[in-house]
């Protein structure tokens, strides 16, 4: 098992783990990137993730997708997007090397808190990030808007 840093040439695999991902959350539909996408936000001139990738014999079969935040009380922190393993290598110990990456690369840039989301269903990863000592919050509510929410709020509620 080698542990690195993602490179454009991974994309595909990792498009493939992100949608294996959204299958497994019951939204296959979900997923809109490109290969093409990921090539540009994750290595132009100002990256919007970073990725690290889990290869075995030289196939990418997991991935720690990540990206930079600011907390107004915390300052820098990271937000682990995926941390995704192949199902058929799951329990192999690729998830752990993944999340412990994550959390050496938090350490090295000196960031105050690293956070993600997990769904309340999803009960071995939960297990799995409190027994690393990781806090899983019950009191916060995660928000989102869509695309179409966007575009009606920007079309319709701003024109009021």
């Amino acid at each position: 098992m080698i542990i690195r840093k993602g490179n454009p040439e991974d994309m595909q695999a990792v498009l493939g783990l992100i949608q294996e991902l959204a299958a497994f959350e019951n939204e296959p539909e979900a997923v809109l990137i490109t290969v093409d996408d990921l090539i540009r936000d994750g290595f132009g001139p100002v990256p919007l993730f970073h990725v690290f990738v889990a290869e075995v014999e030289s196939n990418v079969v997991g991935i720690a997708l990540y990206y930079y935040r600011y907390s107004t009380w915390k300052g820098k922190t990271i937000h682990l997007e995926d941390l995704v393993i192949k199902e058929k290598m799951r329990g192999t110990g690729l998830g752990y090397a993944l999340y412990s990456e994550i959390i050496k690369q938090g350490k090295k840039d000196n960031v105050r808190r690293i956070e993600w989301n997990v769904l309340d269903w999803n009960t071995p990863a939960i297990e799995f990030y409190e027994k690393s000592g990781a806090k899983i919050l019950g009191d916060w509510r995660v928000a989102q808007m869509s695309e179409e929410a966007i575009n009606y709020f920007v079309d319709n509620k701003l024109k009021q």
